[in-house]
């Protein structure tokens, strides 16, 4: 486009040079020259005006020339504030990322059955059974441990245990708990009938005995246990059901509230913690855990493509599908990136102004003229075409008066 204009420039000024020398000929060859003439002009300020942006105009030190080179640093820094103020404000963001699903678009890349074949993951699968492998076993364990019974000593368990325990009953989960309970109770009850027979037996005095008045006793009082028990379980507003459901709310209460219920709590999550056996499970479930990891990343293609695979495109497609879910993890996207630009927005500018300011002027000359540099050679042509036009019509006037 810089040979076009340039083109165009010394076409304008051959022909003014040719109409100078015959323009007594006829009356339009000074239309044709009062054309060329402006043109030439026009052509020759705009090349100026677009050459000055980026360097000195035949290499001539005229002031307010090279004005890109000569402002890096300042052009560096108006840049980067003004990435900061329209574009990494938070109100700015929110909006932005208020327009875009997050959600559907993860759900559409998980749901992909192309997905699973790509490069990317077989390489960042083979990336990290490569860290697992090469770090120190008995070492990661320990952090892994380590780290997983600290977040257990942190977590205060009695409120929440009460407040699981009170949600499962506003809820009414709690009766099957209920129900199961009691049917193992009668069950446990039946299979040790002897053994309860024989206690009553022996507890039983020697009047009770010889006149075997105690098996009748202990049949009676089997009976009077089972037949509780069944009513318990049929009867929906039975009293023993009730005091069982008081028994509970009283307890999810006491497990939020009562501070001596809560250190009871806190100090048999203590003595689980401390104990050999808790540390044995622990050390199993990391090994079952790092092997299955290990499985899983070294054949990411049947880990993708089974019971995993099927799940993240089951995700993916609720993902797409679930407005609630959408709105939720959209709503986390948001407030993600807004807490992002929020936080190191000042950081990415300053990245941005740092790095142009390191560029050398040449550097910033070519980038910016190769960014924009064919619209400026249209200017060129522009100006030239428009000074011809120009100069047409003030010649058409001249003649006219």
């Amino acid at each position: 486009m810089r040979i076009v204009a340039t083109c165009l420039l010394v076409a304008m000024a051959a022909i003014y040079i040719a109409t100078r020398q015959f323009e007594d000929l006829h009356p339009a060859v000074g239309f044709i020259r009062a054309f060329a003439e402006a043109a030439m002009v026009g052509g020759l300020a705009d090349w100026f005006a677009v050459t000055a942006l980026f360097r000195h105009p035949l290499g001539l030190p005229i002031p307010h020339t090279a004005i890109i080179p000569e402002n890096k640093d300042r052009i560096a820094d108006t840049m980067a504030s003004f990435l900061q103020s329209n574009f990494l404000t938070p109100q700015v963001v929110a909006r932005r990322m208020g327009a875009v699903n997050t959600a559907a678009a993860m759900g559409g890349f998980l749901a992909d059955p192309r997905t699973g074949e790509s490069r990317l993951r077989d390489g960042a699968a083979g990336l990290i059974a490569d860290i697992l492998e090469s770090l120190d076993p008995e070492e990661l364990g320990g952090i892994a441990k380590g780290a997983f019974r600290r977040q257990l000593e942190k977590i205060d368990l009695a409120p929440l245990l009460g407040q699981l325990i009170g949600a499962a009953i506003a809820d009414g989960r709690h009766m099957a708990v209920i129900e199961s309970v009691i049917r193992k109770a009668a069950e446990t009850i039946e299979a040790n009938e002897p053994l309860i027979k024989a206690m009553i037996h022996e507890r039983a005095n020697t009047i009770l005995r010889w006149t075997g008045l105690d098996e009748k006793l202990a049949n009676a009082v089997l009976d009077g246990i089972y037949k509780l028990l069944a009513e318990t379980l049929v009867v929906t507003d039975h009293p023993l059901r009730r005091k069982i459901e008081e028994g509970l709310e009283a307890l999810a209460h006491d497990l939020v509230h009562d501070s001596a219920m809560r250190d009871k709590v806190e100090h048999m999550k203590r003595e689980v913690l401390a104990n050999p056996a808790f540390a044995r499970w622990l050390d199993g479930l990391w090994e079952r855990g790092r092997a299955r990891l290990l499985q899983l990343v070294r054949n990411p293609q049947g880990a993708l493509g089974g019971q995993f695979g099927a799940s993240l495109s089951e995700l993916g497609l609720a993902l797409q599908s679930d407005v609630a879910l959408q709105r939720v993890v959209n709503r986390f996207a948001r407030r993600t990136m807004v807490g992002v630009s929020t936080r190191y927005g000042a950081q990415i500018v300053r990245l941005v102004s740092e790095t142009v300011k390191r560029w050398d002027a040449r550097t910033v000359t070519d980038r910016i003229e190769g960014a924009v540099g064919r619209d400026l050679q249209f200017i060129r042509i522009n100006g030239t075409l428009v000074g011809g036009l120009v100069g047409l019509a003030l010649h058409a006037l001249d003649m006219a008066f």
